[in-house]
């Protein structure tokens, strides 16, 4: 296959992050994708229906002219928000879920969920209204080890919370495990999300000549067993699954220093990768549904109309990208890929 026209995909899971890193990165993904789900974890993150408005504006703003563009926006769930606030996200037109991150977990995350049972209340208002909820799911637990905590997360909050509110539609993003993927086909109103670097790597990766950095994201890259996991539910024809990158866009500065942020960038050649991992089991024919049908089908939107074509030709994934002072590394920087979007 040379060339592969699909109908132009969404991103369900990005980080835009705002001011000058928002206007930096941002053209890499309208490039690519119509709407994207944005995550609202900034600093003070989108908390409510004013915030989320307010940010949407200057995303608005950013869009390169003449290129079209729908941002989807979240709130950011504490142990805080109202059930009121919910009904009211529930009304615009803009807000399309909320997310949950347990306090601590990952980028900006300080704020989020100290104990997932304080916000049954907001739980109870997001089944009744039917707005989505967005888990990062893992544990914090000290004693819990980092590959584990996604599995522990399922067994020990995630289950319990179905049962509570059998009704709440979920999505489980960037599932990393095969305990995940158990999970999502098994329950009734749950989707998740699957990154290119999930598709693509075992956490040997993160090791492979030296440490290195621009390979670390939450939830950490898991085992080759898992890989294939994640690999076969995405390839699989299943709605339950769909494309979301967690794109994390964060300076040169920032993870190659002694305390490295999480978060893999992609957002520059997001449906390359994608295109390479269906390719290398043979399920090219499975992409346009994973990347552009289920995620729209899951949140009740529109798919879209227009399309995109990636043709097979090799080229150099640049070494780094203009981001603020000190450059933005993307995923596979350096290495050549062998589709490429026209």
């Amino acid at each position: 296959m040379e060339n592969l026209t699909l109908t132009r995909p969404d991103d369900w899971h990005l980080h835009l992050r705002d001011g000058a890193a928002l206007k930096a990165v941002l053209p890499h993904t309208v490039r690519q994708f119509a709407r994207a789900i944005v995550m609202p974890n900034l600093k003070p993150p989108v908390r409510s229906v004013a915030e989320a408005e307010a940010y949407r504006d200057r995303i608005l703003a950013a869009i390169p002219p003449g290129q079209p563009f729908e941002p989807l926006m979240t709130l950011y769930l504490t142990d805080n928000t109202s059930p009121e606030e919910i009904v009211a996200a529930q009304a615009t037109p803009f807000i399309k879920a909320v997310k949950y991150y347990p306090a601590g977990a990952t980028t900006n995350s300080d704020l989020g969920v100290t104990d997932i049972r304080r916000c049954d209340r907001v739980f109870e208002a997001m089944q009744e209204v039917d707005l989505p909820l967005l888990l990062h799911g893992e544990v914090t637990d000290g004693d819990i080890d980092v590959f584990d905590r996604e599995k522990v997360f399922i067994e020990k909050h995630l289950i319990p919370l179905k049962e509570r509110f059998p009704k709440l539609r979920i999505v489980l993003e960037h599932i990393t495990t095969s305990d995940a993927v158990e999970f999502v086909r098994s329950a009734d109103r749950v989707a998740a999300t699957i990154t290119p670097q999930h598709l693509l790597f075992s956490r040997n990766i993160l090791f492979k000549g030296g440490i290195r950095p621009h390979f670390y994201c939450l939830p950490i890259l898991k085992r080759e067993e898992h890989r294939l996991a994640i690999l076969q539910a995405a390839t699989s024809g299943n709605p339950k699954f769909f494309l979301g990158t967690d794109s994390a866009p964060h300076g040169r500065d920032s993870k190659e220093t002694s305390c490295g942020c999480a978060g893999c960038y992609s957002a520059l050649h997001a449906m390359e990768l994608y295109a390479e991992a269906f390719e290398s089991v043979d399920a090219l024919d499975k992409l346009e549904a994973f990347a552009s049908f289920h995620g729209p089908d899951f949140y009740q939107l529109p798919r879209n109309t227009d399309q995109i074509t990636l043709t097979k030709t090799t080229w150099r994934i640049p070494d780094e990208l203009p981001f603020l002072d000190s450059g933005l590394v993307p995923l596979r920087s350096g290495e050549e890929i062998t589709w490429q979007m026209v």
